[in-house]
């Protein structure tokens, strides 16, 4: 009885996130990443005071315009991106973590990981996985009403910030989460 039970679970699980994760069955143009990169980053400086300025010092800026995020008791999160120097696109990456608890349903965020020092970009570039938490640490910073990004004060080599539907979300984490050079 219980095995049938956790049988009919992995096979509602399989089915709930094969349907929840198209862009790992076919993964997007370079393209295509490149407008929603170009979307995330316009609604990432509308949104923050000092948010353009703030891009502007950063060595290295690895954007996730679409990281969607689902679980049915185990879930997982799957995104793809690019990493942009100086403005331009010099490689495409995907995230991917998983996790177990209880969860259920699916949500969608935007990730964006600003590098402020170069040690810490070159790092990420030679690293055949990197995997945060373990290979290097990024701080996720909170931006409340009225607080402008100021890359004096902020002393991290590696920031990084989520956006949701409702706006830059907080309380969240991106430790376990692994980045991966895609080849194109």
């Amino acid at each position: 009885m219980k095995a049938a039970l956790k049988s009919s679970l992995m096979m509602v699980f399989i089915l709930f996130t094969g349907a929840s994760f198209p862009p790992l069955a076919q993964a997007e143009t370079a393209e295509v990443i490149d407008i929603k990169v170009n979307e995330t980053l316009k609604q990432f400086t509308k949104e923050v005071a000092g948010g353009k300025e703030f891009l502007k010092s950063a060595k290295g800026v690895l954007v996730f315009p679409e990281v969607i995020k689902a679980g049915f008791g185990l879930g997982g999160e799957y995104g793809e991106g690019a990493l942009r120097i100086g403005g331009k696109t010099v490689d495409y990456y995907s995230t991917a973590s998983a996790s177990i608890g209880f969860q259920l349903g699916a949500q969608m965020k935007s990730v964006i990981i600003i590098f402020l020092r170069k040690a810490a970009l070159d790092a990420f570039r030679k690293s055949d996985g990197w995997k945060a938490g373990v290979d290097g640490s990024i701080a996720l910073v909170t931006v409340g009403a009225g607080v402008t990004l100021d890359s004096n004060t902020i002393q991290d080599p590696i920031i990084g910030f989520v956006i949701g539907n409702k706006g830059l979300m907080y309380n969240l984490t991106l430790e376990g989460s692994k980045f991966t050079r895609l080849v194109r």
